[in-house]
């Protein structure tokens, strides 16, 4: 039980992220800054809880973070119409040197290993475990069952037609990009103070890439994508095991890969005869 306790921790981060870019992509905005979105939150949340003792105004922090950042990068996509790519990999890089600045300019040069306090557990289980199976049902419920998740799929898919029937495209899109980025700033504010208990300079190691990808191998469905979040924490939790266990005759640095290398080829199988939003990263053409 304690195994399938720490691969549904492992899970986390990356299923929440993954619910987040499942919504933002219905819309039509593709979030290549998740990883960097993941990063500004487990950085605030960690310097947040450590500051005041709080893990749940760390958590609050990161989710913050993440609404900021999809804000900047709605500004870029949706009012400047920039290629949604280019974007996202402004907001990685930004995210990558401010907080690398930051960590180091607030613990050392050479940075120190903090001990920040974590969400309180019962059983092993703490809130956000419970909460993240719950938030994707609802995010399946609400893009499939709502005018509110009709209109955001037709951004999506159609936004002319969405525009021409007096709803603004700009207003849906930035909805959804608010609600991707809240869950990625929690994604990366539940490593800092949900897993870990610490921060390291760009801690999230590529998660917010993987997630993108397990939206594809989800096909575009909040469940399926918690579903792959959870296979690959189950991986995730396998190479910490094996290298705890001394890996035998495995190189570390292969173990180290084994998450990354599954994400890669589940999206190379899981990508035969998917479609996705038919508007997936085009930009306005208008304004709405």
């Amino acid at each position: 039980m304690n195994d399938v306790i720490q691969i549904w921790q492992f899970a986390i981060p990356i299923a929440l992220a993954a619910v987040g870019e499942v919504v933002s992509q219905r819309s039509g905005v593709l979030n290549i800054g998740l990883e960097g979105t993941m990063l500004g939150g487990a950085f605030v949340a960690a310097y947040v809880g450590l500051t005041t003792g709080q893990p749940w105004l760390g958590l609050t922090a990161g989710i913050v973070v993440g609404l900021l950042a999809s804000l900047l990068q709605a500004w870029f996509v949706l009012v400047r119409a920039a290629d949604q790519v280019v974007a996202g990999t402004a907001i990685n890089l930004l995210a990558l040197g401010v907080t690398g600045t930051l960590f180091r300019k607030a613990f050392g040069e050479s940075g120190q290993l903090l001990s920040v306090p974590t969400l309180p557990k019962f059983d092993g289980l703490d809130a956000v475990m419970l909460a993240t199976p719950i938030i994707a049902v609802l995010a399946a419920a609400s893009l499939r069952r709502t005018g509110w998740g009709l209109l955001t799929r037709a951004s999506g898919e159609y936004p002319t037609a969405v525009e021409a029937e007096g709803f603004s495209v700009r207003r849906l899109r930035l909805g959804a990009m608010a609600i991707g980025g809240a869950l990625a700033g929690a994604a990366g504010a539940y490593l800092s103070v949900g897993i870990v208990g610490s921060f390291a300079e760009n801690m999230t190691q590529g998660r917010g890439f993987v997630a993108i990808a397990l939206v594809t191998f989800g096909r575009w469905h909040p469940i399926a994508a918690v579903g792959a979040g959870f296979l690959m924490g189950g991986l995730e939790w396998l190479q910490f095991k094996l290298q705890a266990q001394g890996g035998g005759q495995i190189p570390f640095q292969l173990l180290l890969a084994l998450p990354y290398l599954a994400a890669l080829a589940v999206l190379v199988v899981g990508a035969k005869g998917t479609r996705g939003p038919a508007a997936l990263g085009q930009p306005l053409q208008r304004d709405a």
